[in-house]
């Protein structure tokens, strides 16, 4: 049940950012920035777990990780300038981040900080 009451959350959250974004494309942004999808799972692992050291570590992560995912808002938009085929930027966006995600993590491990990686 809680897995389709995110998934339904989710859904109406894209569908409303895509409707808005026809008329007002900076009130889209606007909605988009929030961090809906963190506090939203931040809620529900405090619901499950009513452990503040988890939520508290799960948000740290988050942090620390959004900030290399900045890096995808400048890519994609400098490649559609450029020309580029939409899809193929947004791809070569989405490979940039992946692999500024992996450099990222690894940096962060070897200083003893910032998002632990699944062992």
């Amino acid at each position: 049940m809680k897995f389709f009451i995110n998934t339904l959350l989710a859904a109406l959250v894209i569908a409303g950012v895509t409707e808005l974004s026809r008329r007002f494309s900076f009130l889209a942004a606007l909605l988009v920035s929030l961090p809906l999808s963190s506090v939203i799972a931040l809620s529900f692992v405090y619901i499950e777990s009513k452990d503040v050291a988890k939520v508290s570590s799960l948000s740290l992560e988050i942090f620390w990780l959004v900030l290399p995912s900045l890096l995808f808002f400048l890519v994609l938009p400098f490649l559609l300038k450029q020309g580029w085929n939409f899809w193929l930027a947004l791809a070569t966006s989405s490979l940039v981040l992946a692999f500024v995600y992996l450099g990222y993590s690894l940096l962060m491990q070897k200083l003893g900080s910032g998002p632990s990686t699944p062992a």
